[in-house]
């Protein structure tokens, strides 16, 4: 009578044992690394294949071991709302984080990622990884968006838009932290950032870790060590000289990170994105943009169309090349997707998991079309056609684009027309008509901006959340 009793017992408790959460460390999640460049150009990667003047073999290894995304975007032409976008999976513009602050001094009180959204931080961390942040932050000024408040466990970098790459003390206003305290003599920015990113890495290789590395690289200021410039003692021009240096420094620094990750022998188990955060501002810093039109801060393609790769071997097949659009706001269902947790609809994630489409699962595009809305400058891609307002092409100035988005507005095949020099409009008007009815339609989903451009003034108090 007593070894049914027995059996029955011992049956219960393992069929209760299958029931209880696994441990991060017995499911093996991959590790998720996310490295992001500050201002480089769509052309200046030498996987792009349009230049070889400064190589990148680094960068360009992800692409050779993965994907490169010959039509890879992002959800604003420059800094701050780019980063709002990456960090939460949503158009940034669904909650008021439309465009730059300013610096320290001069932004927006209300200024930050709004605190009602959830981070890609906040949810690794929750799914049981150690999460890291190391480099630029330019997403909130005050210590509730400090990114320690924000779903990361270790912080080293700096809060502003940019900074100095020599002297960590430059701006007392912007300091580089170690968690929430000022560091100094760290020596140029770049290694140091690179160097940080392998201590995280390295301190956490026991349990699942997520990385998130934003270089200043290749932002201006352009400043460089003779280490850096002697490589390319062949370029006359100094400041293109300096940039080459920047970029190479960069591409150096992200080679030791790989170089650590395949060290502790996980290089198959750890995704890793790689972007810009927009196109280059090719007269400021000489940051190229190949054959796209226009510049940072531009709703052409040289704005918003970047260098964005892939790879997490073993999984995706290497040496894709793959055109079909995807934007930055991919990046965290696709982590969270690797990571095994299922993104809920009450997340209202607009971006998409882009796995079962880099595995060949999926054959059609992960989007349907792509939007921008960018003060009074708009895009939307559908397909091959891109819909447009931006400088030059009809519209200046103002605050943010109104429901009539047909006027002003100049239609490209870019499929045709990469380099949006034909404007289709007058021949095609049932397609601008579509395209504009289409963005009007996600313009819905959206909020006023909460700042102006550059923190000139405050917003209202109805625009605050």
């Amino acid at each position: 009578m007593k070894r049914p009793f027995r059996l029955s017992c011992i049956a219960l408790a393992l069929a209760s044992s299958l029931t209880l959460p696994i441990r991060a460390a017995d499911a093996k999640k991959p590790n998720i690394l996310v490295i992001v460049a500050d201002d480089l150009g769509y052309g200046e990667t030498t996987m792009q294949g349009f230049t070889q003047e400064i190589p990148t073999p680094n960068i360009d290894s992800l692409a050779k071991s993965g994907v490169r995304f010959t039509s890879g975007y992002v959800s604003g032409p420059y800094c701050s709302p780019t980063r709002a976008g990456l960090m939460t999976g949503r158009y940034q513009q669904r909650f008021g984080h439309e465009f730059n602050p300013g610096p320290a001094e001069a932004s927006a009180p209300n200024f930050g990622l709004s605190l009602e959204e959830k981070t890609i931080g906040d949810r690794l961390k929750a799914a049981g990884y150690a999460t890291g942040w190391v480099g630029k932050s330019h997403l909130g000024y005050l210590p509730q968006y400090h990114p320690l408040k924000r779903g990361f466990d270790e912080y080293f970098g700096f809060l502003g838009g940019a900074h100095d790459y020599l002297d960590a003390a430059a701006d007392p206003h912007n300091p580089i932290l170690k968690g929430t305290e000022p560091v100094n003599n760290i020596g140029y920015t770049t290694d140091a950032f690179g160097q940080q990113a392998i201590n995280f890495i390295d301190k956490h290789k026991a349990e699942p870790w997520f990385c998130y590395l934003a270089f200043n690289a290749v932002h201006a200021p352009l400043e460089s060590t003779e280490k850096y410039l002697s490589r390319f003692s062949n370029i006359d021009e100094r400041k293109r000289r300096t940039y080459a240096a920047m970029q190479s420094a960069m591409d150096d620094a992200i080679g030791a990170v790989l170089a650590k990750v395949r060290e502790i022998g996980q290089e198959e188990n750890t995704v890793i994105f790689f972007i810009s955060d927009n196109g280059g501002p090719t007269a400021q810093t000489t940051s190229a943009n190949g054959p796209l039109r226009g510049f940072k801060a531009q709703t052409w393609e040289g704005g918003i169309r970047v260098p964005w790769a892939m790879q997490w071997k073993g999984h995706v097949p290497a040496g894709q090349v793959d055109d079909r659009p995807v934007i930055q706001l991919d990046i965290l269902p696709t982590a969270m997707a690797a990571a095994g947790v299922t993104a809920q609809p009450e997340w209202k994630l607009d971006g998409v998991n882009l796995l079962p489409y880099v595995t060949g699962e999926k054959k059609e595009p992960p989007h349907e079309a792509l939007y921008w809305r960018f003060g009074q400058q708009m895009a939307i891609r559908k397909g091959d056609w891109k819909l447009v307002k931006a400088p030059g092409g009809g519209v200046e100035g103002g605050e943010r684009v109104g429901i009539a988005t047909t006027q002003g507005a100049q239609l490209y095949n870019l499929a045709k027309d990469i380099g949006e020099q034909t404007n289709l409009a007058e021949q095609e008007p049932e397609k601008v008509k579509e395209l504009a009815a289409a963005w009007d339609e996600w313009n819905k989903g959206n909020i006023p901006a909460k700042w102006a451009p550059g923190g000139r003034r405050k917003a209202s108090p109805a625009a605050v959340k």
